[in-house]
């Protein structure tokens, strides 16, 4: 697996990340993995493959628990992120980004992993009631003490960047980026490359979508947390399905999977992108992660972009609840 640079601090970690949520939240998407020798096997087969990057959260279930398992004799293999700041019970915010909260919240994700350290940690949401100075400082506090090694942003406006920038280095930004999510590509990424920001896409895939496996809404589990979003909804969704079958016909075309040509893309935009998808299936990962070898030439990129234009995506990213969480 190839190697890219993550900001200006000395983070390298592999082309392809794998995203850690599904491994840990059985009531987000109807595939997750519930048990946890098969989160293990799907962590170990990643690192065999030559993953190095491997993300989760504090709110992922027991996704922290099952990572940290995986890692017992295999850390240094490994470059651990993870995140907080979100929740569902913070004074009914949402989102609880205080000094003490960085603090507390960092040494419960340390004796979760079982780790001594965590390689990235994240921001996962904006705290709109804490200056970002407050929050930044205090995971500042934590690089100088040895339990985190870099910084980083997740689904933060260019202006909190350069704030936060100003107060640490920041490693990594962490933000939706596929062909059916590219608002990045307005101002976040400008800016980014501006400071010197690695950039993080998650969900690389469209939540799945563009895997191709939907051709309608109930094709997803009744409990599928994606039946709640605004793009596989109505009208939208045969919108965004008309985008799809022209995806996959490149796709075909190109001899690979829809999945591998959405995350060739995303390669495709820059080294400074590191997309981190997620499965629960090792098949899948293993598809996933043959994308890095994947070059698409400019003629491609040019039907592609003809096909999957930033206009041509039909509804919002997340439903009014999810969406009053994003920091603009």
């Amino acid at each position: 697996m190839q190697t890219r640079k993550l900001g200006t601090q000395g983070l390298t970690v592999s082309a392809i990340g794998l995203g850690c949520m599904s491994l840990g939240i059985a009531d987000i998407y109807s595939s997750s993995v519930r048990d946890d020798q098969s989160a293990v096997d799907l962590i170990h087969r990643a690192l065999d493959l030559g993953t190095t990057l491997l993300d989760t959260a504090n709110v992922y279930g027991d996704s922290e628990l099952k990572v940290g398992k995986a890692l017992r004799g295999r850390r240094e293999q490994a470059v651990l992120a993870t995140k907080f700041g979100l929740t569902g019970i913070a004074a009914g915010r949402g989102v609880s980004a205080r000094p003490e909260d960085v603090r507390q919240s960092a040494e419960q994700s340390l004796q979760r992993l079982g780790v001594d350290h965590i390689d990235l940690y994240y921001l996962h949401r904006v705290d709109a009631e804490v200056p970002i100075e407050e929050t930044v400082g205090a995971m500042a506090d934590l690089v100088r003490q040895g339990k985190v090694r870099y910084l980083g942003l997740s689904e933060a406006a260019p202006s909190t960047i350069r704030r936060a920038h100003k107060v640490h280095p920041i490693s990594a930004l962490q933000t939706e980026y596929s062909l059916w999510s590219r608002e990045p590509e307005d101002e976040i990424l400008p800016t980014l490359r501006e400071l010197g920001i690695g950039f993080v896409p998650y969900s690389p895939l469209g939540r799945g979508f563009l895997a191709g496996r939907f051709s309608k809404l109930e094709d997803l589990a009744d409990d599928d947390w994606r039946r709640n979003s605004p793009r596989f909804e109505g009208e939208n969704f045969a919108k965004n399905l008309r985008v799809l079958e022209q995806i996959k016909t490149i796709a075909a075309e190109k001899g690979c999977t829809p999945s591998q040509l959405a995350l060739a893309w995303v390669l495709a935009q820059g080294e400074d992108l590191v997309p981190i998808p997620g499965t629960s299936s090792p098949a899948r990962l293993e598809e996933n992660l043959a994308a890095a070898g994947i070059r698409l030439s400019r003629e491609e990129l040019a039907r592609i972009e003809a096909a999957a234009p930033q206009a041509a995506i039909a509804g919002a990213r997340y439903n009014v609840a999810g969406t009053a969480l994003l920091n603009r």
